[in-house]
């Protein structure tokens, strides 16, 4: 390996970590010495690039850095063409829209022009049923969980009782023709799950909720159960 392309390989395994990792995790990974690991990451900050810790405490990338996509590999653009391909069929029309614009910029934002070769992958992502059920207010429900915002809406249960709820939502998990909210229900004072497509109404009330989503998402993963499809429906527990 050139020491450019192991300057890369570094720079990527940095990028791809948010806390500390040794210099013994990446001589591992990139199958090096950690002496070549030090004087790497030695070069690295020479040339400009923000890494935080040292020897024996671990290294880490500060947030904000860019460093432009120089190149892919060929199974790394079939995951990324893999992987918009199934949102452009499953999510929303706004997430459909944001995968199909995040790959023409990767296509157009390297040295070599992608568009030709994303076209022509020769991996698709179809559904295994009908479309999902439709469910109004997917993005809302999206903004409100990337800003940590609660929730109130109108269910309707599979056994018929139609509630107001004010929920603090964690997650929106995307089933094969279903999507599934999940979040802390003030209601029941636990979480519960909420079939998209039997919200009957919803509102945004931009009351942040007290505590971090990340703590909330933690506890919430605690609680799953092991996924069983058969049972999915009743996730609801509402």
């Amino acid at each position: 390996m050139s020491r450019t392309s192991r300057l890369f390989k570094l720079m990527d395994a940095l990028r791809g970590r948010r806390r500390p990792v040794t210099a013994a995790q990446l001589a591992g990974e990139l199958s090096v010495s950690m002496r070549t690991v030090y004087r790497d990451v030695q070069t690295l900050m020479g040339l400009g690039a923000p890494i935080d810790g040292g020897a024996g405490v671990g290294y880490l990338l500060r947030a904000g850095f860019f460093l432009p996509p120089l190149m892919f590999g060929e199974e790394e653009l079939e995951a990324l063409v893999l992987g918009a391909r199934w949102v452009q069929g499953q999510g929303d029309p706004a997430l459909a829209r944001a995968a199909e614009a995040a790959l023409a910029k990767i296509a157009t934002a390297s040295p070599r022009d992608l568009r030709d070769r994303i076209a022509e992958t020769g991996l698709f992502a179809p559904r295994l049923c009908g479309p999902a059920q439709e469910a109004a207010g997917l993005r809302t429900i999206r903004e409100a969980i990337r800003r940590e915002q609660k929730l109130r809406i109108r269910y309707l249960s599979i056994a018929g009782a139609d509630t107001e709820r004010l929920i603090w939502p964690v997650a929106l998990v995307f089933f094969e023709g279903t999507r599934l909210v999940a979040g802390w229900c003030e209601l029941r004072g636990d979480f519960r799950h909420f079939r998209a497509d039997r919200i009957s109404s919803l509102e945004a009330t931009g009351v942040r909720y007290p505590r971090p989503r990340r703590e909330l998402a933690r506890l919430w993963r605690q609680q799953l159960q092991p996924p069983d499809r058969a049972a999915t429906p009743g996730l609801e527990s509402s």
